[in-house]
């Protein structure tokens, strides 16, 4: 069966609008085609710009025609987490306290997207804030995953997620505090890349806790992210084509993460890396157990430090109209109200020690790996899920393998690696060292076509 056009890959869809071939006004229609008749059922997107995608798409069409093309960006259509402004937009954040809130510019990676070539073809929901795991308290309704509607899509960047997987855009922009781009991404069989932290511009992006912020993007291969990454990122060489410095599996040196981050796991998601790190090894690659002493400490570092910076930055808006918060945000939100600077700063001691132990572990390897979520996506509403005999939370859950590289910013990213029984995605996770996200992304290309499809 032909696949439609607009479920293509960027590194497929460029060579095609470039030589005029495939229209950007084409494939922009069958994306709004997809929101038109899905979105009303999945909930992925807050707001559709179609008439302002047309327009572009119209206006990057004729430049092809002209004889001049942006990049591999060009005429491909891209959505937003509503966290992220676009001029002339709103920017909801998923919550009733931003009604009437309109970006009066474009954030500097939108600018940089837009000066590429991209279309935007809308805002996508999310997890009110980005404050939670599931995108299911949102002031929109709950984000459905397109592989079961019954369970979440995983969050905070939940519609982005599924708006790729069901042909709504073909790439999108979402931000990660604790794992809210590979998260999604797991659960719905996406490519998400959290870069190193501040190698992304944040102004212009709602914030949930400024220093574990980060903006990344959702994509169908490590290629396509790649390609999001380089121009958000500002770099005029943004190209097509296998990354510089390309790898080979054969003699890549892979550290497994186990204690700790393989405790608590799902049996079919822990028989999967299994399974793909099997298919590694087979090409070449060179596996072996690396630890990070403190991991069991993360979710408190991570939460003396997110709370408070969340609190700071809600203190006003939640005082004086807590009614428009979601209760478990608001919560969550008050929360943060009552932890002591000796505690912040407690935790702050503790990331440099995560930070230091994390670094030490990249030290003899070219990439860690790990699973991304241990579980497969929940049922929307679930606030526990059985794991292997065990009943666990499930917020605890899904942020229990990403958090670490939030707090200690180094570049992680989710590729697919197989389904359950039920047909719910696994994802394989892979660390890079810091400031070396190119290299990460050169790791993980090398490995994709390895992983379990």
């Amino acid at each position: 069966m032909t696949v439609p056009l607009h479920f293509h890959t960027i590194t497929e869809l460029a060579p095609l609008i470039a030589s005029g071939h495939v229209s950007s006004q084409d494939l922009t229609r069958a994306c709004l085609d997809e929101i038109a008749a899905h979105n009303a059922d999945l909930r992925a997107f807050i707001t559709v710009t179609g008439d302002e995608a047309m327009g572009q798409a119209r206006a990057l069409d004729a430049d092809i025609a002209a004889g001049h093309c942006r990049g591999p960006l060009h005429g491909i259509p891209v959505s937003l987490k509503d966290l992220i402004d676009q001029r002339g937009v709103p920017t909801t954040a998923a919550s009733r306290v931003r009604e009437g809130h309109v970006a009066a510019c474009d954030a500097p990676v939108v600018a940089r997207l837009r000066e590429a070539g991209a279309v935007f073809v809308g805002k996508t929901n999310l997890h009110e804030f980005a404050f939670g795991t599931t995108s299911d308290d949102t002031a929109f309704g709950a984000v459905r995953n397109p592989h079961d509607q019954t369970r979440s899509p995983g969050g905070s960047s939940g519609g982005s997620a599924v708006g790729i997987l069901t042909g709504m855009s073909v790439a999108s922009v979402g931000t990660d505090t604790g794992g809210s781009i590979r998260i999604p991404s797991a659960a719905c069989g996406a490519v998400g890349l959290k870069p190193t932290w501040n190698e992304l511009p944040a102004e212009g992006v709602v914030p949930l806790s400024r220093s574990l912020d980060h903006v990344g993007p959702l994509a169908r291969s490590v290629a396509d992210a790649r390609l999001l990454y380089l121009v958000m990122r500002g770099d005029p060489t943004a190209a097509g084509g296998p990354p510089p410095g390309a790898r080979r599996v054969s003699g890549l040196r892979l550290g497994v993460l186990r204690a700790y981050f393989q405790d608590i796991l799902d049996d079919e998601v822990r028989g999967r890396f299994a399974e793909s790190l099997a298919w590694l090894r087979q090409a070449g690659a060179k596996t072996f157990d690396v630890t990070v002493p403190h991991a069991a400490d993360t979710s408190a570092v991570y939460l003396m430090i997110s709370l408070p910076e969340a609190s700071a930055y809600h203190a006003t808006s939640v005082a004086a109209h807590p009614e428009r918060y979601t209760n478990n945000v608001r919560l969550r939100i008050e929360m943060g109200r009552y932890l002591l600077a000796e505690d912040y700063a407690r935790a702050q001691r503790g990331r440099e020690v995560l930070r230091a132990e994390v670094d030490q572990a990249l030290d003899s390897c070219d990439a860690l790996v790990l699973p991304t979520l241990p579980i497969p996506a929940p049922a929307i509403g679930a606030a526990v899920v059985d794991v292997a005999g065990t009943s666990e939370p499930v917020r605890a859950m899904m942020l229990r393998l990403t958090q670490l590289f939030n707090v200690t910013g180094h570049p992680a990213l989710s590729v697919p690696c197989g389904s359950t029984a039920a047909g719910l995605p696994c994802g394989f996770q892979f660390v890079g060292r810091r400031n070396q996200t190119d290299g990460l992304l050169a790791v993980a290309a090398a490995c994709e076509a390895h992983l379990l499809a």
